[in-house]
C-alpha cells in the first residue's frame, strides 16, 4: 500500500516526466516502436521478386527479440531499432540467401572447422557469413552452424536470432559511437575510410529515414 505522500511523489515525476516528453519514450516497447506499418514499410522496397517478402515477418522478428533483452538497452530503443533495420535493409537489399563471391565457401579454418559439403556465405537479416560466425551462434541459438548453415535461411525466426545474436556481440557495443561506428563493426573492412562510399551512404540514408519515422534525433558520427 503506498502512503500519501509517497503516491503524491510518484504522480508529481510522471506528471514532469510527460511535460518533459520522456514518459512516453520510457513506456514504449519493441512491439510499440516496431509497428506492422513500419515492418511491412521496410519490405515495401523491396523488388516484389524478392524472397524476403513472404519470409520475414513482424512476428518472426518479435520472437526472436524476446531471447534478446539487451536489445534496445545501450541507446535510445528507437535509435537502436532504426540502426538495427538500416542495416538489415541494406543486407537484404542486396541479397538473400547467396553468396556475394559464387566459387567462394566462407571458410576461415584457423579457429573453426568447415564442412566441406556446406557454404557459409551471407543468409538471414544481417547475412551472417564465414563458419567462425555461424558456428559460435548455433551453438548460442540452438542449431548446427556448422553442417546445417542453411537452417538461418529456412526458419525465420532462427534467421532473426542469428542477427540478433551478432548484433548483441559486434554491434551493439560500440552503438554509443555513432551510427557510423556500426557501420564499421558489420563491414568497416570492405567499406569504411573510403573504400565504398556508396554502401555507407546507402545505409546512412536508411538510417536518418527510419529516425524520422520513429522521431528519434540520428545523432553524430553517421559515417565511417
Amino acid at each position: 500500500m503506498l502512503f500519501p505522500n509517497m503516491m503524491k511523489a510518484l504522480l508529481t515525476v510522471f506528471v514532469v516526466g510527460i511535460l518533459a516528453g520522456s514518459m512516453s519514450v520510457i513506456a514504449q516497447t519493441l512491439s510499440d516502436i516496431v509497428t506492422e506499418e513500419f515492418f511491412e514499410g521496410i519490405k515495401a522496397q523491396s523488388d516484389p521478386s524478392c524472397e524476403g517478402r513472404n519470409f520475414y515477418t513482424r512476428d518472426a522478428f518479435l520472437q526472436a527479440a524476446e531471447d534478446y533483452p539487451q536489445f534496445g538497452t545501450a541507446d535510445d530503443l528507437r535509435r537502436e531499432v532504426a540502426a538495427f533495420f538500416a542495416h538489415v535493409t541494406h543486407e537484404t537489399g542486396h541479397e538473400i540467401d547467396g553468396p556475394s563471391f559464387p566459387n567462394s565457401q566462407y571458410c576461415d579454418p584457423t579457429n573453426f572447422p568447415c564442412n566441406p559439403d556446406k557454404n557459409y556465405f551471407g543468409r538471414g537479416p544481417i547475412q551472417l557469413t564465414w563458419n567462425f560466425n555461424y558456428i559460435p551462434a548455433g551453438e548460442s541459438i540452438g542449431f548446427d552452424g556448422l553442417n546445417s548453415p542453411e537452417t538461418v535461411a529456412n526458419d525465420p525466426v532462427i534467421s532473426f536470432k542469428t542477427a540478433l545474436w551478432f548484433w548483441v556481440n559486434n554491434v551493439q557495443p560500440v552503438i554509443g559511437q555513432g551510427f557510423g561506428a556500426t557501420i564499421r563493426a558489420i563491414n568497416g573492412a570492405i567499406e569504411c575510410d573510403g573504400r565504398n562510399p556508396a554502401a555507407v551512404e546507402s545505409r546512412v540514408g536508411y538510417y536518418i529515414d527510419y529516425c524520422n519515422q520513429l522521431g528519434v534525433d540520428p545523432g553524430p558520427n553517421l559515417r565511417c
